[in-house]
């Protein structure tokens, strides 16, 4: 892994991933996407995490997106095959978070643009700073607004008519307005941000994981379900947890009126 994102493991199982080019406002690089997409890959499978906060280095950003000299200005030289390799890469990085089955929180500490909105966008939560600023601005840059899954995601989290003004005008949210339009789920003081994003991120992970799983794997899937199909699928999954360790821990707990603990168990077995 390079020295352009760290990560740490606390003693909740919480990982974060601090995004660490603050110089140049923590943008990506193509050894930074595919070190990213390969991570969330890993993370499937990694039973010391729990939970995941996705941050920036420094106060001024979490993300600038892609790089404009390392990125961008290469991409001029590249065939149009190097060009969809790249493009199928930073969709490869999203759809890697909405296929992880933990938790993602992200921490947006500071102006997330183009490719680090669409980073936030899907994560499960965000928590802002007041500081905070978010661009969808592909457009701005001669470029479709529907660009790694954010013409996926964004109606999803905001509404079509939202997501429309957003791709299509590339403007700046301010935090405030980010949460109104649903994109942010807190807004805090820029020194609470990360401390808010770990707080949600220790809740999840204590939490029931595979019942966590299964939430996250049907809200990615049900949109594309009819209302009889998506109803069949939650009566299928739901029987499945009643039957599963966490809802008899929860139930015994209930019984002798103790805070459950659940058995950080992800699958069934």
């Amino acid at each position: 892994m390079a020295d352009t994102f760290k990560e740490q493991v606390d003693e909740h199982r919480v990982l974060q991933i601090t995004l660490n080019r603050p110089d140049r406002f923590n943008a990506l690089t193509f050894e930074v996407y595919r070190e990213l997409a390969d991570r969330f890959a890993s993370l499937q499978t990694d039973d010391a995490v729990h939970a995941v906060v996705i941050t920036g280095a420094g106060d001024k950003a979490f993300c600038s997106g892609g790089d404009v000299h390392d990125i961008i200005g290469a991409l001029f030289d590249a065939t149009e095959e190097e060009t969809l390799t790249f493009t199928r890469m930073t969709g490869e990085l999203i759809a890697n978070m909405r296929k992880l089955e933990k938790p993602v929180v992200a921490a947006v500490n500071g102006m997330a643009a183009g490719a680090g909105a669409v980073i936030a966008l899907a994560s499960d939560l965000r928590v802002f700073a007041d500081s905070a600023r978010i661009a969808f601005l592909f457009t701005k840059v001669g470029l479709t607004g529907a660009d790694m899954g954010a013409g996926y995601l964004l109606p999803r989290v905001v509404g079509l008519g939202r997501a429309t003004e957003l791709l299509m005008l590339g403007d700046t949210l301010d935090a405030e307005t980010a949460e109104r339009y649903g994109l942010a789920n807190r807004v805090v003081p820029r020194g609470a941000c990360l401390s808010t994003a770990h707080e949600l991120a220790r809740r999840l992970a204590s939490g029931p994981l595979a019942a966590l799983a299964t939430t996250k794997r049907c809200l990615n899937t049900e949109w594309a379900l009819s209302l009889d199909d998506a109803i069949e699928l939650e009566a299928v999954e739901q029987a499945r947890h009643l039957r599963e360790p966490d809802h008899r821990i929860f139930y015994e707990a209930f019984k002798s009126k103790t805070a459950p603990q659940f058995s950080g168990a992800r699958r069934s077995e």
